[in-house]
């Protein structure tokens, strides 16, 4: 008898900490909460434009980025911008937005990322055509 609740106890135990570590992993998701948004000035796209594409990205980041912080993100610029038009004409849109960014990494994201590290100049690609919202196709370096 002593022995079945102790292997009670010890199956409970290991379903508690495997619960607890799971949720660990998938409670933390991306962390927008202290981005700094740069504002860059466009000839191609207004500042609303600007913000459009930026707020895809931070949800895109809080919704698949589990266990990194976003430090900081903003347009590329429009002479870098021209650079990725093919990316737009891939998509069948007009229109091309890429904007750039720096994030950390903890222990607890995803093993296609090197954990506790820091990404530069993260690029982030948007498409659209005219009159809709944008659309994120592509990220990375």
């Amino acid at each position: 008898m002593k022995k079945k609740i102790l292997i009670t106890i010890i199956c409970v135990i290991f379903i508690a900490m495997t619960s607890f570590i799971l949720y660990l992993k998938l409670s933390h998701k991306g962390d927008i909460s202290n981005v700094n948004i740069i504002a860059n000035s466009s000839q191609i796209y207004s500042k609303k434009e600007i913000d459009d594409a930026i707020n895809v990205i931070l949800h895109f980041f809080r919704q698949n980025f589990n266990g990194c912080i976003l430090e900081q993100i903003t347009y590329i610029g429009d002479d870098y911008n021209k650079d990725y038009q093919d990316w737009a004409e891939r998509n069948n849109k007009e229109e091309v937005i890429v904007l750039v960014s720096n994030f950390k990494t903890n222990s607890y994201c995803s093993e296609t990322l090197n954990h506790n590290s820091e990404y530069k100049n993260w690029n982030w690609i948007l498409v659209k055509n005219k009159d809709e919202n944008w659309e994120h196709v592509d990220h990375g370096y």
